[in-house]
């Protein structure tokens, strides 16, 4: 059986996560857990952020990428403003 692969999710999205009422908080932390897995709603990038991905839950949207053998969810926000932030912030988010 494959190891799992490690998934570490970004002090931004922890504080995201806890501004969310109780069940949509549930299904966030299910969501991202699942991501080793390939479960959920997700969606490499294109663009400028080509070699990024996101994970849809409701309105809400998780920027995430494959580093070094782990899966790094870097960051978090709802649908409205996610991309056009990610597309001006990119670098400086993922240093």
């Amino acid at each position: 059986m494959p190891a799992k692969t490690p998934v570490f999710v970004a002090t931004q999205v922890q504080e995201y996560q806890r501004t969310l009422a109780p069940e949509p908080r549930r299904r966030v932390k299910a969501a991202i857990l699942g991501l080793p897995n390939g479960d959920g709603d997700i969606k490499a990038l294109e663009g400028k952020l080509e070699g990024l991905w996101r994970l849809r839950v409701g309105e809400h949207r998780f920027a995430y990428r494959h580093l070094n053998g782990r899966i790094e969810v870097f960051y978090a926000a709802p649908r409205t403003v996610i991309y056009e932030y990610l597309a001006a912030h990119v670098k400086s988010l993922l240093g």
